[in-house]
Parts: C-alpha cells; sequence; structure tokens
C-alpha cells in the first residue's frame, strides 16, 4: 500500500503540504479530493520521487519509490497527460519503457489493447486527442501489471464513453487487491468510483474516511413535503406553528419550488405527525441526502486557495 508519514513540502517558505499523514489500502479505490492549490498533485510527485519532502516520507509497499529496482512493476502513474514525445508513436512511447524495466514486449500489444489504442499503435502521439493521450498514460501506467496506482485526473479529456470505461476499470483494478489512488474534480464520478475519500486543503488533511461516512458527516439531510392545500403547508411551516409543534427540536423549513418545502432537523415521522395534528394532507414526504458534491463544497469552502467573484 500506500503510507504517507508526516509528509511536508515547502517552496519558497510556503508549505504546499503540510504535515500529511494518510494510507492507500490494497482492494480500494481512494479519491483523492480538494481545492484547487490544495497540494494533492505535489504529493504524488512526493510518492513518486519527483520532488524531495521538506519533512516526512511517502512509501510504496514499505520503501520509498526512488529505492525501487523496477519502479514500473511496483507503481503506475499518470500524472500528466501532456508529458509525452509527439514525434514518438504510441507503440514505440510503451517499447521504451518496457525496455527500461526489464519487461516483455508483448506487454504493449496487451495493455493498448486493454485502453482501446490497438489501432493506433503505429500513429505518432502529437496527432492525438487530449482523451487518446489520457488512455496511452493508463496503458503506460497498467504496462508493469502493477499493484499500486496513482492517477490525476484521469478522465479529463474523456468522452462519456471513456468516463464509464475508466470507472470500470478503477474498480476492476481494485477488486483484483491493488491499491488504487485517483486524483479528481468530478465530484459525481469520486462518488460512484471510490470507496475511500483522502480531502485535503491547502496541504493539510481534512478528512480520512469511506464515502458514505463523510456525506453522512459532512452532508445535509432535508425532508421534502408537499400538500393538497400549499397555503395550509407554508402556514404550518412558515410561521411559529412548526416549533410550537415541536418546541424541543432544532427545526427549521425553507420554501423551495413548486409548493414545496424542506425541513432539516426532523425525522419524516415527526413531520407526518405534525401535519397530520393540524389537518395538512400531505401527498409528498422524502428524504434528501446532499450529494458527494454539496458534502465537498460544504466541507472545504473555508479552505479554497483560489475564489472567482460572482458576477452582478
Amino acid at each position: 500500500m500506500i503510507e504517507i508519514q508526516g509528509l511536508t513540502k515547502e517552496y519558497d517558505g510556503r508549505r504546499v503540504v503540510d504535515d500529511l499523514s494518510f494510507e492507500v489500502r490494497p482492494g480500494l479505490v481512494t479519491g483523492f479530493l480538494g481545492p484547487n492549490g490544495a497540494g494533492k498533485s505535489t504529493t504524488m510527485r512526493l510518492v513518486l520521487g519527483l520532488d524531495r519532502p521538506t519533512a516526512g516520507r511517502a512509501l510504496v509497499g514499505g520503501r520509498p519509490y526512488t529505492e525501487l529496482a523496477q519502479p514500473l512493476r511496483q507503481v503506475g502513474a499518470l500524472l500528466d497527460a501532456h508529458a509525452l514525445h509527439g514525434g514518438r508513436t504510441a507503440g514505440g512511447h510503451l517499447r521504451w519503457l518496457a525496455a527500461s524495466n526489464g519487461l516483455p514486449q508483448r506487454r504493449v500489444d496487451e495493455v493498448l489493447a486493454q485502453v482501446g489504442l490497438a489501432d493506433a499503435t503505429g500513429r505518432r502521439i502529437r496527432g492525438f486527442s487530449l482523451g487518446m493521450r489520457q488512455r496511452l498514460g493508463v496503458a503506460a501506467a497498467l504496462l508493469g501489471d502493477p499493484p499500486v496506482l496513482l492517477l490525476d485526473e484521469p478522465v479529463n479529456g474523456l468522452d462519456p464513453e471513456g468516463i464509464r470505461w475508466i470507472r470500470n476499470l478503477l474498480r476492476e483494478l481494485a477488486a483484483e487487491g491493488r491499491a488504487v489512488l485517483v486524483s479528481s474534480h468530478l465530484m459525481t464520478e469520486m462518488a460512484l468510483t471510490a470507496d475511500h475519500l483522502v480531502v485535503i486543503g491547502r496541504g493539510r488533511l481534512l478528512a480520512d474516511a469511506t464515502t458514505a461516512e463523510f456525506i453522512e458527516r459532512h452532508g445535509r439531510t432535508r425532508i421534502r413535503v408537499r400538500a393538497v392545500n400549499p397555503a395550509k403547508l407554508a402556514a404550518l411551516l412558515g410561521g411559529d406553528l412548526l416549533r410550537q409543534s415541536a418546541p424541543d427540536a432544532d427545526l427549521a423549513a425553507t420554501r423551495v419550488d413548486d409548493g414545496a418545502w424542506e425541513v432539516t432537523g426532523a425525522e419524516p415521522e415527526q413531520i407526518a405527525a405534525i401535519a397530520a395534528a393540524h389537518g395538512v394532507v400531505l401527498y409528498e414526504i422524502a428524504v434528501q441526502q446532499d450529494s458527494l458534491e454539496e458534502a465537498f463544497m460544504r466541507m472545504t469552502a473555508d479552505s479554497v486557495e483560489y475564489r472567482a467573484e460572482a458576477a452582478a
């Protein structure tokens, strides 16, 4: 697995990664989340030995990456889909990588077929779209059949079919017992793909939990309510009647759309009982949970490094 222990990185006196500690365990897809500038890419570079830490260490299988004799057999990584020599062919790019780590040349054709680029083996990379470059980067990461994978924004440039493909691929790789760390800003994809989440902000660890635990802990639960008589419902939820009906509860109600209301601080049974006691006939009552994106935005609100001003 990947072990991050007290990892710190400073650039010109500024801490980009600040005493960061977490683990990426085998058999799971771990989503690595954070606002822009949070330190995700720097952390991955530190794991791969591309930068030296100011303090702390990053281990892969109990050893620093720089001590691995044949690193492609231990760790597969995709950090930048543009970091490819445009004059090389797809097959040529993978062949020199295979040769550098003593890998059999048959792996080149196998991984190109696995990522859907079998027909592009002889094409020069300069003519590739971003989506094709991403697929080639994934092929390079898979070349050594490694037990550990680090992928930074792997769905960038992919079409819907490609996004679904990478989602299924990541889950299959984890199901085989590999440790998979994937960074992404697409929260809907992370909600569908990640078993576990590590969230950082301004270089510090903010959360280390399963995806379900994170949403439950940092998201809101609301009760959506609509009534046969919207005016009666508005009188019940918009005034003091609601608080008088449950003085010990921390209830709050907000009007939304189509005469519907959202109530927080209560269970559906409480709302139904209060409505029945006041003769309000309900025809919709549903529990709504914040999405991963909503929970993430709420949790990282104070850690956003770059925030644009809203238009007037």
